[in-house]
């Protein structure tokens, strides 16, 4: 096992709970390696810091997997992580479809694994936990069979860019034998259709969970406008509300079907809902003020720090669109769920946003991910979804 010494004076995160250390932290390295492997850290001075695994073609080039010596990395380390990670779930959420594992806030960092009823979907972001997949996947099976919830299916939406920067390649397909990837979920007595396949990251934006249930308080007797609908999560609130219209926009023509669907399978052919295919900044610059209920859920405008400039310009332009068409009395539901821009860049972009269309605005509530996308407190990069509920005059 090849030992990594840190810079005097670096791992500053690492010293204050965090979990990397960065390319430009790292002094020298000690030993054979290949990337992937498992390896010890130390300060500048031989302190032992942890154990993780390495990559030098990541600038995230140590992920710690534990800060004890004495702890070896295999499948009983691996066994209880996954046991911590599925108490935890069963103590705080509907375990019925849930993130189970989220990375480095379940200290299995680089990895994430949604249950969407009897369905896993994995997406492996980081070398070395791709080399644990196969061990972390048979322990969260075993797990949550020992809670009576059997697994007919794991699929691998392992296709994000960031996996290139990784030195890895995008996968997706079946781990295991294949099965039909459609299944339906129930969330807070709504259904929805989900396609672990063909839908964006892992299916389906579960994390917006809890975030959906004021749409629905707030809905009643509202003309309700849906912008990045993708699959019509906020849609659904919206008439189970009582919204007495609700129009689903994405320039998506497939991700409007789907909306479409789960509006019917929820509420018959003939609900008060309108599927448009269109750019959500052109159906905003375009329309009548009619809505008196907005709804922005835009993709992740930032994905790093380098465009966080262009991210928040982006944000304060969609949101003076909203701002100048909403109804007086108006509700405005806005998110960031970019991890670049923190919560306070987020709301002074949108506050911007309302100086400039020059209307008043009250905060009803201030919005975040749910319970089973924890933040873990030492490593505050995990905090990524931000919402605003606004009263807008």
């Amino acid at each position: 096992m090849a030992d990594v010494y840190i810079k005097k004076g670096e791992g500053r995160s690492f010293k204050s709970g965090g979990m990397w250390f960065y390319d430009n932290e790292i002094d020298r390295i000690e030993g054979k390696f290949e990337n992937g492997d498992i390896i010890d850290v130390l300060d500048f001075d031989g302190y032992y810091l942890g154990r993780g695994f390495i990559n030098t073609n990541s600038k995230i080039t140590i992920r710690i997997l534990t800060r004890h010596k004495d702890v070896n990395i295999d499948r009983e380390f691996i066994k209880k992580r996954v046991k911590d990670a599925v108490k935890y779930r069963l103590d705080t959420v509907d375990t019925s479809s849930c993130r189970l594992i989220f990375g480095e806030a379940d200290y299995l960092p680089g990895i994430v694994i949604d249950k969407f009823s009897d369905i896993l979907v994995v997406e492996s972001l980081a070398l070395g936990i791709d080399r644990l997949k196969a061990d972390i996947i048979e322990c969260l099976k075993e797990e949550l069979a020992s809670h009576g919830m059997n697994i007919r299916g794991v699929y691998e939406r392992s296709d994000a860019k960031v996996r290139l920067n990784e030195g890895m390649e995008r996968v997706k397909g079946f781990i295991g034998e294949p099965f039909d990837t459609k299944v339906e979920i129930v969330e807070n007595g709504v259904k929805y259709m989900v396609n672990v396949a063909d839908g964006q990251k892992t299916g389906f934006f579960i994390d917006q969970r809890e975030n959906r249930e004021p749409v629905r308080r707030y809905a009643k007797g509202r003309t309700v406008l849906n912008t990045f609908c993708y699959t019509g999560g906020f849609s659904v609130y919206a008439l189970s509300g009582g919204a007495v219209q609700v129009d689903s926009v994405d320039s998506s023509e497939r991700a409007v079907q789907l909306a479409a669907e789960n509006i019917a399978l929820n509420f018959g052919e003939q609900a008060p809902h309108r599927a448009i295919a269109q750019d959500a900044f052109e159906y905003l610059r375009g329309m009548d003020g009619r809505y008196d209920l907005i709804i922005l859920d835009p993709p992740a405008f930032a994905k790093h720090h380098k465009v966080l400039g262009n991210a928040l310009q982006g944000y304060k332009r969609l949101n003076t669109q909203a701002f100048r068409q909403i109804k007086p009395g108006g509700i405005l539901f806005t998110f960031s769920c970019s991890q670049a821009v923190n919560r306070e860049q987020f709301r002074m972009a949108v506050f911007s946003a309302a100086a400039i269309a020059g209307r008043r605005v009250r905060i009803l509530h201030q919005l975040t991910q749910p319970a089973d996308h924890p933040i873990n407190i030492y490593h505050p990069e995990g905090e990524y979804l931000k919402g605003l509920v606004l009263y807008v005059e």
